[in-house]
């Protein structure tokens, strides 16, 4: 058990879970260096500044902090009882960036809002408020999801519909995960295992025909089985992520010494990383990545587990959502990467350049910490401090 600390008033509480705080702390700082590795060309030929990228991403790093400790410092109940209006909040960010003026289009999709000098992406702020909702639902709902086909039903239609406005920016890959966490929650909450199936199945299907009725969806998917058909074209950044994992051999090339960076792999500091990681610290720098994830994730699963055995059932479900989003959107983007994948345009979280993967991911990683904490310290002690 960690270090118990004392606080003013005499209360204790006791000192954030230091396996996966220091796990987000590594994967963190790697980020950080590989974000200068990535970018350094690229910046000095946009900008002229060849840190512009990391200056920027060491900015996004300091809100992320400030937020995850903001996230850690507020009492879960707080974040139970809002869980509707979260929810709300969620839908609407998403429904916005599609009205016209608003939502801004990059690269062929609408999935940013500008905020004055602030770009967000509203996907990464939107699954986690509706994550945190199916969280407070399994709750509230716990005898229905476990005995009634509605009590699965029910999250599932406001998770379908949230698909739905994500798949209308498009992103295809934030849906996918966002329903693939969702039911795994539901599942770990209680729902039948033959409503499980019913879902998954539905869900399968109804990803297939999405793919098949767009020509361009159905092309990206099925792209990654044959990139090198089309190595300069549909398969052109594939096939260069592909060259820059094989070129980092064992050891690798060495840090900073990327080729494929070099104007050759397109957003090699953002989705494609892992490629420019694997080129430059090779298959021994991959290991370590998979590492630092698999124990982050394995982690917030324990943390979940001991919330359960306690009795607090928002906090385990919330630990193990979060958890598990962050590992499967880390696998997601490696495969990827790695050729084994569809192109999805998600970001190795924690890692990636981009502000509002970071920020969020890091209010997550605050909220994981926060189940811990007052698994083992009982009720709330800020909780303690206002009833005193």
């Amino acid at each position: 058990m960690d270090e118990v600390k004392p606080i003013a008033g005499g209360s204790r509480a006791p000192a954030p879970d230091r396996l996966l705080l220091m796990m987000s702390a590594v994967i963190l700082a790697i980020g950080l260096v590989m974000v200068a590795s990535a970018s350094i060309t690229l910046a000095d030929k946009v900008t002229g500044n060849p840190f512009y990228y990391l200056e920027r991403q060491l900015a996004y790093a300091m809100v992320g902090v400030t937020v995850g400790m903001a996230a850690y410092w507020l009492p879960l109940s707080w974040w139970q009882r809002s869980n509707f209006l979260l929810l709300i909040l969620a839908l609407g960010l998403l429904a916005a960036v599609l009205v016209p003026g608003i939502g801004r289009h990059v690269n062929g999709s609408i999935r940013w809002v500008v905020l004055g000098p602030v770009r967000l992406q509203v996907s990464e702020p939107a699954r986690l408020l509706i994550l945190i909702y199916i969280a407070g639902y399994s709750v509230r709902r716990h005898v229905e999801l476990s005995t009634q086909f509605t009590g699965s039903l029910k999250p599932m239609v406001v998770v379908a519909l949230a698909a739905l406005l994500l798949l209308a920016e498009p992103d295809f890959g934030a849906a996918m995960v966002l329903i693939a966490t969702a039911m795994a929650m539901l599942f770990f909450s209680g729902a039948r295992l033959r409503d499980f199936a019913v879902f998954a199945l539905l869900g399968a299907m109804g990803f297939i025909v999405l793919a098949v009725a767009s020509p361009y969806r159905l092309e990206r998917i099925t792209g990654f089985l044959h990139p090198w058909s089309h190595p300069f074209d549909s398969g052109f950044q594939l096939t260069q992520s592909l060259i820059a994992i094989g070129r980092g051999g064992f050891f690798g090339v060495g840090l900073g010494e990327s080729i494929q960076k070099l104007f050759y792999l397109p957003e090699a500091h953002t989705d494609f990383m892992f490629a420019v990681l694997a080129e430059e610290l090779g298959l021994l720098g991959c290991l370590a990545i998979l590492a630092l994830y698999f124990v982050f994730t394995w982690r917030a699963i324990v943390i979940a587990r001991q919330a359960a055995k306690k009795g607090r059932m928002f906090g385990a479900y919330l630990a193990f959502g979060l958890g598990l989003w962050i590992g499967l959107q880390a696998f997601i983007n490696m495969g990827v990467n790695m050729g084994v994948l569809p192109t999805k345009g998600l970001t190795l979280p924690l890692m990636s350049y981009g502000g509002s993967s970071l920020i969020v991911v890091c209010a997550a990683v605050g909220l994981i910490l926060r189940v811990d904490r007052e698994t083992r310290v009982g009720r709330s002690w800020l909780e303690q401090e206002t009833a005193a």
